[in-house]
């Protein structure tokens, strides 16, 4: 397969804008929010999603890739990619409907992962719902490595709460706040259209986008047994990604908002979670 000859570096989220880089080395934001404040938003977005044989990238394998290439000031869908990579089996096929024979047919996936590249290429952050679970399967088998922000539409973005939202919805109830037919589900592509036309419709995009960027750690609700219903209120997830705890991804500022007392949690302890 012949390779892409560009290549891309490590982006860092105040790269995106030179002058918010300089500043910030020469000195430290005071809070998170200047630190947010500080940049800008990014104008391309790539929304991505996979649909993989299993739940663990150390054996299992992504046999599909969907992606929509956002473009942010005009809430428009410029370009979008969906291809199948072959796998011997799918064990998930019950879930996500493909078969693994007609993951091998042919067609030209090797080119289609040459154009993804040059989508990635183009976008200043990545935009998936789970993120810490898709950004895991690049970097291995087919799929090349991706060195640019991520930004979880899940876990990162605080949507309006006027849609009326528990604090990690899923794509599905992201589409139906914002007046979206459901059709169909569990294909990669089909989720990233929903996403962007989630972005289409949402006037508040450009501010969830730059609070998202902001930098988190997971942090566990130090709250007794009986006041846990203010972690779950407060959009923590019990058992996931730390065992037996209440926990969440926090920005600084995120952190100081909050009426009861967190604790960062050492990334070893979160299993397979991805800061």
């Amino acid at each position: 397969m012949a390779q892409p000859t560009h290549r891309w570096q490590q982006t860092s989220l105040l790269s995106v804008v030179p002058a918010a880089a300089a500043e910030a080395e020469a000195e430290p934001a005071e809070t998170a929010e200047a630190t947010s404040s500080a940049l800008a938003c990014p104008q391309h977005l790539l929304i991505l999603d996979t649909e993989t044989t299993g739940l663990d990238p150390e054996r299992d394998h992504c046999i599909e890739v969907g992606a929509v290439l956002f473009h942010v000031p005009s809430r428009a869908v410029l370009s979008q990619l969906s291809l199948l990579l072959p796998c011997q089996s799918n064990a998930a096929k019950a879930i996500n409907g493909i078969d693994a024979a007609v993951s091998r047919l042919q067609q030209p996936w090797q080119a289609g992962l040459i154009y993804f590249q040059e989508l990635v290429a183009s976008a200043d952050a990545m935009v998936a719902h789970n993120a810490a679970f898709d950004r895991a399967w690049f970097g291995r088998g087919h799929l090349p490595r991706i060195e640019k922000p991520w930004i979880c539409s899940m876990d990162d973005l605080r949507w309006p709460s006027e849609c009326r939202l528990k604090a990690t919805p899923s794509v599905r109830d992201l589409a139906l706040a914002y007046g979206i037919p459901v059709w169909a589900a569990h294909r990669a592509l089909t989720d990233c259209i929903y996403l962007a036309q989630v972005f289409e419709r949402c006037e508040t995009l450009e501010s969830l986008l730059l609070a998202g960027l902001e930098p988190r750690r997971l942090y566990r609700a130090e709250l007794p047994y009986e006041q846990r219903h203010r972690a779950r209120e407060a959009g923590f997830r019990w058992n996931e990604p730390v065992a037996k705890a209440w926990s969440r991804r926090l920005s600084e500022r995120e952190v100081n908002e909050l009426d009861f007392p967190v604790r960062p949690v050492e990334p070893d302890a979160a299993g397979r979670h991805a800061a």
